[in-house]
């Protein structure tokens, strides 16, 4: 149906290419590539909030939940279908790696967004667990990965890049910045592995561009965590740079006169890390 552009934004269209929410890990991203192509049909798909029902694996993709679960499922089947068209339409895939730290369900190993019982469902430890994937686990899915979008898209080529946002918490029993690091070190092996091992596979170094010590920390906002406006142009001054060629003027201008608005899309696509750290504290975590 029609909507106005305030429903479609409370609604998260606009901000993900198939409203699939945040996808943090590449456990998430082989899993829905697998759930898109009825590989893989988690049990636990659907949970209880306030009344009402929210598709577990983008509980904040609606800003009310459903009035059964029968319709979240319906919800879903159509999104899954626009998921298809994305991997099997697509020239370019970019894929920003976010997070090692997860929560998977203990019965069949689905990965959430966020632990059970933050944006639906109940936390129970008999039921999920908190997962921290290594290099070489990251490393494993996104082959896995990589090979199943071939299937489906031969000619599909993937750009890779590392979230340069630290994390705001970890369920790690360690200071927010070990885990931070383990994580952005695990994640930027993984890339560069894939990368050397597949032909249709680049990375881009945003990651190094926001990060590095020579932009003494001006990429960064006062929050510390948020890139800036000038960190962000920065990336894609050098971006067009290097990954247009010069005949296709069109494609350069367009990336030039993107609204640097369109790029603060990017905080509510991160929002969904607040409520992992309110995972932790529902669960008792400590450290």
């Amino acid at each position: 149906k029609s909507m106005d552009a305030w429903e479609a934004k409370c609604r998260n269209y606009g901000v993900f290419s198939a409203r699939y929410g945040n996808i943090y890990t590449v456990r998430q991203a082989t899993q829905l590539l697998d759930r898109a192509f009825g590989a893989f049909s988690p049990v636990d798909d659907v949970w209880e909030k306030e009344g009402g029902y929210v598709d577990a694996f983008r509980p904040q993709i609606e800003p009310k939940a459903f009035a059964t679960a029968t319709e979240v499922r319906e919800s879903a089947q159509e999104h899954l279908q626009h998921v298809r068209d994305v991997f099997t339409q697509c020239d370019w895939l970019v894929f920003t790696l976010g997070l090692t730290e997860g929560w998977r369900s203990k019965q069949d190993g689905a990965v959430y967004p966020v632990a059970p019982g933050v944006s639906g469902g109940q936390f129970d430890p008999a039921k999920y667990e908190f997962v921290n994937f290594t290099a070489q686990e990251i490393q494993t899915d996104l082959e896995l990965f990589i090979r199943q979008l071939q299937k489906v898209n031969p000619e599909a080529q993937v750009l890779l890049t590392v979230s340069p946002v630290p994390l705001i918490a970890t369920y790690e029993k360690r200071h927010v910045w070990v885990s931070t690091t383990f994580s952005k070190a695990a994640l930027r092996v993984a890339a560069d592995a894939i990368e050397r091992q597949f032909d249709n596979v680049v990375y881009f170094p945003s990651f190094e561009i926001i990060t590095s010590p020579t932009t003494g920390g001006r990429y960064y906002a006062d929050d510390l965590r948020q890139v800036t406006e000038m960190g962000v142009k920065h990336v894609m001054r050098l971006f067009s740079k290097h990954f247009f060629h010069e005949q296709n003027k069109s494609s350069i201008n367009l990336v030039k006169s993107v609204d640097i608005g369109d790029f603060k899309k990017s905080e509510d696509i991160v929002c969904d890390e607040e409520a992992i750290e309110r995972a932790m504290r529902l669960s008792g975590f400590k450290g």
